[in-house]
């Protein structure tokens, strides 16, 4: 089985179990695993940068959305 299959079931395991699971592929850290996931209800916050007269892509609504229907603090943020 390839590290890809694996992760995939590993992250449908997470997800019936409650969690929200993020697979992450690029970030600011080398070393950080390759899947988070976030308890129902935690305290991770979700912070979309925007230019103060930035808009939020169809993608990034439904994104937010999603994030707080599982009881996770989101904020667009214009700098």
């Amino acid at each position: 089985m390839t590290e890809q299959k694996i992760q995939f079931k590993k992250i449908k395991e997470l997800e019936q179990q409650g969690y929200y699971v993020i697979k992450l592929t690029t970030t600011n850290k080398n070393g950080i695993p390759d899947l988070l996931a976030i308890p129902p209800n935690s305290d991770v916050l979700f912070v979309e940068v925007k230019k103060p007269n930035g808009k939020l892509s169809k993608l990034q609504e439904y994104r937010l959305k999603e994030l707080k229907k599982h009881g996770i603090k989101t904020e667009v943020y214009r700098g």
